[in-house]
């Protein structure tokens, strides 16, 4: 791996952490969420413009994608009500290795190798370990982390496919952002209707998640 390539994944690792941390501390993680599929979709939608279509042998994994992703935004709202961060993403994101690499194994007609199953196995008790660390682990919220942690190896199996077939990465990951990122506005509707209402105070200073008597 080269430095750049390892500057770019320890960015991306910040700045995920960054917003699953903003969007615990949000108020209304709903409509938190929904404002952030619609910076996204915004972004995505102009750099189509300058990147090509993936293969259309990919599209079958783009939606199917979009789907999971769609389904890992509430499950994620839902895990961020009931625990604390330094709980959740642990355990959401500690159990998902191995379960990319079963997936890819069943999926990808993958094989996994003593030192590989090793190096994942401890990435993954590495992780779930921190959920642990100065606090007595809840049960309430575990369903619902778990359930975050299935749907994110689900979406990385079918992405690391699609890719693939693609012919071009960066295709693929516009186009499965831009048409996961355009669901979550209609999601929100079907839910809880109008956007939350703003009062003149929160206006002038309103924060980028909402006003904290916003129902979540």
């Amino acid at each position: 791996m080269t430095p750049f390539v390892l500057a770019c994944v320890m960015c991306a690792a910040i700045l995920h952490a960054s917003w699953n941390a903003v969007l615990r501390g949000g108020s209304n993680r709903l409509w938190s969420m929904t404002l952030m599929m619609i910076a996204v979709t915004c972004v995505t939608a102009v750099t189509l413009v300058f990147v090509p279509w993936p293969n259309a042998a990919s599209w079958p994994y783009v939606i199917a994608s979009a789907i999971i992703h769609a389904a890992y935004n509430l499950s994620l709202v839902r895990t961020y009500r009931s625990g604390d961060l330094g709980q959740t993403y642990p355990i959401s994101r500690g159990s998902s290795p191995v379960l990319v690499a079963l997936g890819a194994a069943v999926f990808a007609h993958e094989t996994l190798g003593i030192v590989s199953s090793i190096g994942i196995a401890l990435v993954s008790g590495g992780i779930l370990s921190l959920a642990f660390q100065g606090k007595r682990l809840r049960v309430d919220f575990l369903p619902a982390a778990f359930t975050t942690g299935v749907l994110i190896g689900a979406y990385t199996v079918v992405d690391g496919i699609g890719v693939r077939l693609s012919g071009n990465s960066v295709a693929y990951s516009t186009s499965m952002f831009l048409l996961w990122s355009i669901t979550m506005p209609p999601i929100y509707y079907a839910m809880r209707g109008e956007p939350p209402a703003y009062t003149k105070a929160q206006m002038t200073c309103p924060g980028f998640f909402g006003p904290s008597v916003v129902r979540e």
